[in-house]
């Protein structure tokens, strides 16, 4: 089976016109056209239906589409695994600004070799990012499926590092002149974290360390920005906020908000990398050994359930990340 033409009826499911497809593919319409028809030809089913704003799949082009995907990210990932240099490594992390991306950039920096790709999904269910990995649109992704049952069959989870939090606070803020803090202090004190959304790992996380030492966390409001929240607790005497302590926050002088560590127990994040079970990017090779070096957590230390058990692929115990 011709593997451009099962790569140009991916693109063009994906995007949902022949042109856009050829376009990323860098042949024209033609070519692409030709080549799904062919394949139409082979398989003996029509796989798309034609509308006014490009192409739609049939009922069969739907089933068809993941296994389709399935060989045209083994087929990637199999060029790479003999050719390195042939296709960055591509990674998604939350945000630029996150704990996953400063740690990436730190791998980086010390492997200014590494041809890498930092690559932000905008998405909050941890199962789609799962997806991605599995159809071979990115290398890894630093997300938690926090029911690893319902991974893919073909990708892993593994234990990435964990990020301790602490306390955002403006300087007016009762807490503001602590230099540690326990979570019993953190008890009646409004602690907003805008843009929990429903599905996401941090969710989840939320709710289970709101309910294991009866914190008030206050998820109210959009989220319009880190810019916004920062202004929010400079100008605020009541209103907190959770952060990692390697999220990247840069906020004006005059603000003087104060990052507080949390202890006895500390708080952590658990942050895994979702990554294919067979043939990885040979540049993951590099990053896991990476992570491996990073500190470990304290030994008090509070994590949520699914972090305090092995996991499917992840030969690291949690309390000793």
């Amino acid at each position: 089976m011709d593997t451009e033409a099962l790569r140009s009826f991916v693109r063009a499911a994906r995007l949902g016109q022949l042109q856009l497809a050829a376009d990323e593919l860098g042949v024209t319409q033609q070519a692409v056209s030709k080549r799904i028809a062919a394949l139409e030809r082979e398989l003996e089913v029509r796989l798309f239906t034609r509308t006014a704003r490009g192409v739609e799949l049939t009922l069969d082009g739907q089933a068809f589409l993941p296994h389709a995907r399935s060989i045209v990210a083994g087929v990637d990932r199999a060029i790479t695994a003999v050719r390195p240099g042939f296709r960055a490594l591509r990674i998604d992390v939350l945000g630029l600004r996150s704990a996953q991306a400063v740690v990436l950039h730190d791998y980086w920096r010390l492997h200014p070799e590494t041809n890498l790709d930092v690559v932000i999904l905008r998405v909050d269910d941890p199962r789609e990012a799962a997806a991605a990995v599995a159809a071979g649109d990115i290398d890894a992704s630093f997300r938690t499926v926090t029911a690893p049952h319902t991974l893919p069959p073909d990708v892993r989870m593994i234990h990435a590092f964990g990020s301790p939090l602490q306390l955002l606070v403006g300087p007016r803020h009762p807490l503001a002149s602590a230099r540690v803090l326990t979570p019993p202090q953190l008890r009646k004190h409004r602690i907003w974290v805008p843009g929990i959304a429903p599905r996401s790992e941090w969710a989840e996380f939320y709710d289970q360390l709101a309910t294991a030492f009866d914190l008030r966390i206050d998820a109210a409001g959009p989220h319009f920005g880190d810019e916004v929240l920062l202004d929010t607790l400079a100008d605020s005497a009541d209103v907190a906020t959770l952060v990692g302590a390697r999220d990247r926050y840069v906020w004006p002088t005059n603000h003087d908000l104060r990052r507080i560590p949390i202890v006895n127990p500390t708080l952590a994040y658990p942050l895994s990398l979702i990554l294919p079970r067979t043939n990885p990017h040979p540049g993951l090779r590099g990053l896991i050994t990476h992570l491996g070096s990073l500190p470990r957590l304290p030994e008090t230390v509070w994590l949520p359930s699914w972090a305090t058990t092995p996991r499917r692929g992840d030969s690291a115990h949690a309390r000793g990340s």
